[in-house]
């Protein structure tokens, strides 16, 4: 699979500078769309009932939609604070007192919480009592000391099917509770390059407009439910180009249980540099009849990998008997796995198959091992 060229987070800082304080230039609408549609045109009831349904989604979610403000320390090239904007939303969770605010850790990163403001709908203001981030997932909580507001649904990503209509809430450049729609236009979305720190990436891919200042925004069903956290964009232009991505919300949920029962998130590892990309071209040098799996580049001495005798330039095929669709498939099971835990492999050398077996290490010790 190709990497989608020049993704972008959505924080939004960068273009919001300019924007504060000058409105945008809007263009009037002719009188052709004042006129109400002709009496019986095909489709019209279809479009209605679709347009009502979009509305109630919007006045149910959209007071759960908050926008976040994060003043930043100065980097170490320059003398001012950072200001980065984004977005996020309300939600409650079982067990748990108070009120919550899902987000991206971009959005807040090395913000201290005296310097996060989160900015409701009815605009009132609450600054975070805690804040919990797992940078590799680019997920964010944090708790407010309320519990009068207004939240939103979880749903079940899992569930979500690629041509559905979603609605995609947040603040671009500013503009506070912004709804746009698309539908999902793929799953499982991996071949991204993010930065460094983020690892863990299995995106729902719209075509809803998105836009710097929308990170950390929900993208919901029309049932009103979350499914997604908006978090980036493919563009050429630093814009909306119709190709965004979104992490699913099961996966959210499962960070959110661990950080809240544990401060972080325990993640498996084996050890290896996986090639990020694997055509057609490189499987049929390999012997291989399609580019399927994840393809070896570099074993690391001393880890799980070198210990199961795994060797550059094989291609894992399967683990534990499921069918291994990339490097960004194989990199989530495994960091999924609990440490300890034995875990079979089906490699392709050498134009043929070899079975080992590894034992999944502690990423938290492991990634010592793993630098330059």
């Amino acid at each position: 699979m190709r990497r989608i060229a020049l993704p972008m987070f959505l924080g939004g800082c960068a273009f919001l500078g300019g924007l504060i304080g000058a409105p945008l230039a809007l263009r009037g609408l002719g009188p052709a769309w004042a006129q109400p549609a002709a009496s019986g045109q095909p489709g019209r009831d279809e479009a209605n009932r679709l347009g009502d349904r979009f509305e109630a989604v919007a006045r149910k979610l959209g007071p759960a939609v908050v926008s976040i403000e994060a003043v930043k320390p100065p980097a170490a090239d320059r003398k001012k604070p950072i200001e980065e904007s984004g977005s996020g939303v309300l939600i409650r969770l079982n067990g748990q007192r108070g009120t919550y605010v899902l987000t991206n850790n971009h959005v807040i990163r090395d913000a201290p919480l005296n310097k996060i403001t989160v900015n409701l709908a009815d605009t009132r203001l609450f600054k975070p009592a805690r804040l919990w981030t797992d940078p590799e997932s680019d997920v964010a909580l944090l708790q407010l000391d309320a519990e009068d507001l207004p939240t939103a649904t979880l749903g079940d990503s899992d569930g979500v099917r690629v041509g559905q209509f979603v609605l995609a809430f947040g603040s671009p450049f500013g503009l506070n509770q912004t709804v746009t729609h698309g539908i999902i236009s793929a799953r499982e979305r991996g071949q991204i390059s993010l930065g460094a720190t983020i690892r863990i990436k299995d995106f729902l891919q719209t075509d809803a407009a998105i836009n710097p200042g929308s990170s950390g925004g929900p993208l919901v069903n029309l049932d009103g439910e979350i499914i997604g956290l908006n978090t980036a964009i493919a563009s050429h232009s630093g814009n909306n180009s119709g190709v965004s991505f979104s992490i699913p919300i099961n996966l959210v949920k499962k960070i959110v249980r661990e950080l809240l029962a544990k401060g972080s998130v325990s993640r498996g590892y084996l050890g290896m540099h996986l090639a990020t990309s694997f055509e057609a071209i490189d499987a049929e040098k390999l012997g291989l009849d399609r580019a399927i799996g994840a393809w070896v580049d570099k074993v690391y001495p001393g880890t799980p990998a070198a210990l199961a005798g795994m060797q550059p330039n094989d291609v894992v095929l399967q683990a534990d008997g499921v069918i291994i669709r990339n490097e960004n498939h194989f990199i989530n099971m495994i960091s999924d796995m609990p440490p300890g835990r034995k875990v079979r492999l089906k490699v392709w050398r050498e134009r043929r198959t070899v079975e080992l077996e590894a034992t999944v290490g502690d990423w938290s010790q492991g990634q010592t091992q793993l630098r330059p």
